[in-house]
Order: C-alpha cells, then sequence, then structure tokens
C-alpha cells in the first residue's frame, strides 16, 4: 500500500515498536486477562499493519483479518459497556474499539468484493479474450485506492486520517507530560505505543488518499 520505500520502513517502525512495548507489557505486568486480551489484539494489529505497509500485502486474504478486527472492535465496545466504571475508562474502549475497526476498514477496500466502491471506468476491460485474470479487478498500483470512489468513501479516509493524526498529537503530548510525573511515569510507554501505532495509522490512510 505504501511505495516509497523511506516512507514505508517508517510506518514499520512505528509499528514495530508499538507491537515491542505492547507485548513488553504483557510480559512483565500482572494484569487481569481482559488487559492481557486488549494488549495482544494491539500486538496483532501492529504486525497485521507492518503486513499492510508493503505492497504485496494486496496479493494476501482480506476477509479473515477483516473479521477478526471487526471482533476485536466488538470487544472493545464491550469493555466500554461492562468492565469500564469511568467516563475516560470508557472513552479509551471506545478509541480502541475505533483502532480496530480502522484496521477492519483497511482490510476491506482492499478487497473488492467485500467494498466495491470502485466506479467502472477503474476496471480493466474484461470483454477481450484471456482478460480475465485473478487480481484484475485491482487499481493500478500508482492510482490511491480512493481513486475513482464515491465521496462518502474518500471521506471516511479523510476522517481517519485527520482523525489518527490528531490521537498521535494527543498520545505525544501525553507521553511528554506524563514522563515528567514521578506517579504516573509507568503509563508513558503506553502513551508512546499509542502515539507512534496512531502516527502509523495516519499515514496508512493518506496512502488510500495520495500516492506515497
Amino acid at each position: 500500500m505504501i511505495h516509497h520505500l523511506a516512507l514505508r520502513w517508517l510506518v514499520i517502525g512505528l509499528f514495530v515498536l508499538s507491537a515491542a512495548v505492547f507485548g513488553l507489557v504483557i510480559v512483565t505486568k500482572r494484569r487481569p486477562w481482559t488487559s492481557v486480551v486488549s494488549h495482544a489484539l494491539h500486538v496483532v494489529m501492529a504486525v497485521a499493519m507492518v503486513v499492510m505497509a508493503w505492497p504485496w500485502s494486496a496479493q494476501l486474504p482480506t476477509t479473515g483479518p477483516a473479521v477478526f478486527f471487526l471482533l476485536a472492535a466488538v470487544w472493545f465496545v464491550t469493555l466500554a459497556v461492562v468492565e469500564a466504571r469511568t467516563t475516560p475508562l470508557r472513552a479509551l474502549n471506545g478509541y480502541h474499539a475505533l483502532m480496530m475497526l480502522a484496521t477492519a476498514w483497511m482490510y476491506a477496500i482492499m478487497n473488492g468484493h467485500l467494498l466495491p466502491v470502485r466506479s467502472s471506468s477503474q476496471q480493466p476491460d474484461m470483454s477481450m479474450p484471456g482478460m480475465d485474470m485473478p487480481g484484475m479487478d485491482m487499481a493500478p498500483m500508482n492510482t490511491p485506492i480512493s481513486s475513482g470512489s464515491p465521496l462518502w468513501f474518500s471521506a471516511v479516509n479523510w476522517i481517519g486520517t485527520v482523525g489518527f493524526a490528531v490521537a498521535a498529537v494527543f498520545w505525544t503530548y501525553r507521553y511528554f507530560t506524563e514522563r515528567q510525573h514521578e506517579a504516573i511515569r509507568s503509563k508513558s510507554l503506553d502513551n508512546l505505543s499509542q502515539a507512534t501505532m496512531a502516527a502509523g495509522m495516519t499515514i496508512l490512510f493518506l496512502a488510500t488518499l495520495f500516492w506515497v
């Protein structure tokens, strides 16, 4: 999905760092099982985004991952409704649910059968003999995913881009702020992983809008 080599490695680095931090938290800190599951889902998501950064990821199955991350979103919504006792915790689980939903969206837009939103002008002419080949319903490699799609489709991707950019700034601010307070310094790594994950998602959403 990302074609510029330096930008691709930047995204990979952001998500690898996120996965490492979430994995470290699982291994080194005793937490309730629900928290372990939530962190594990973030690790899986980060790994999935690392794979998605490569152009060859378009050849991989997408239906299974899309369903998986939809279920992950349901998990966080359930936590927000059932387990969270305060408004900040509900908002945090809601944010995690949106993160998983955004990942499912990424997989859905890679699958022309799950989300067939491209106009017919973006499709190759199948009327010629021998042109009915697997994968031919995909867009040209130098065309953004949103190209030739309905306005609502581009709007969703713009919302994802701007929303995760704001989230990246927010989590980065939280990271540097909480590092200065000894009592809550242990949370700073969580904020750092959230910031890097949000930044990576911003770039991936941007790649659906522009050739990068």
